[in-house]
């Protein structure tokens, strides 16, 4: 081989190491989101497998598929199937919003200590704000269908919309991402467990102030 093809094989492969690094430092930083836009059937999300694929066909779009992604979601035992509890299918942390800053080290820090959710943080994988009670329309109620510590109410009723299927009758715990609500106490503080909805239709959720959104993190 002669010196001029070496020098080009060299120039090439410094090139191709070359993009290489600047496309891995410019991959995405994002380990949480909250989605851009919600299934279009209220919180028939199509069970928690369903809400799974719609997290992670999103941070696909913006390049953020690498991550294996999770709805934060609860579901009831039903039928033999038991209950899954929103904090246990989001992997250990620490996460990070699209732009960098960080959300909360680990899972105790997200629930019982002090997290960084709030209107200016808790953006979409688009990067975008999500219309908060000061806002119009208020898009500020977060589909969780959890307690303030992560897990499933074990109260009487549907606090899941049965379990992320209906679109119809029922309820689902929600949360405000923007930390507001009617009342100056913990409830209406919460992201993650302020109140029930009205309903589980598109329709119904948009009435208590929402619009089907929900809260994505990277498990791994």
């Amino acid at each position: 081989m002669s010196k001029m093809k070496v020098s080009l094989f060299v120039l090439c492969a410094l090139l191709t190491l070359g993009l290489t690094a600047a496309e891995s430092s410019m991959q995405s930083p994002m380990t949480f989101f909250i989605t851009s836009a919600g299934s279009g059937q209220g919180a028939d999300l199509g069970g928690l497998a369903g809400a799974d694929k719609h997290c992670q066909s999103l941070a696909t779009a913006v390049g953020a598929g690498k991550h294996t992604w999770r709805a934060y979601l609860s579901t009831t035992a039903s039928g033999g199937t038991p209950a899954v509890n929103a904090r246990d299918r989001i992997g250990k942390g620490p996460w990070y919003n699209v732009q960098g800053r960080l959300i909360a080290r680990n899972v105790a820090e997200l629930h019982e200590g002090v997290n960084n959710i709030n209107r200016m943080t808790a953006l979409t994988e688009k990067g975008t704000v999500v219309h908060g009670r000061a806002d119009a329309p208020n898009q500020h109620d977060m589909l969780t269908g959890s307690m303030p510590n992560g897990r499933v109410s074990s109260a009487a009723g549907d606090t899941t919309c049965g379990n992320w299927t209906k679109s119809g009758n029922g309820s689902a715990i929600v949360g405000h991402h923007d930390r507001w609500g009617l009342r100056d106490d913990d409830s209406s503080r919460s992201w993650n467990s302020s109140h029930g909805s009205k309903g589980c239709s598109q329709q119904s959720l948009v009435s208590t102030g929402g619009a089907g959104l929900f809260y994505c993190f990277a498990a791994k």
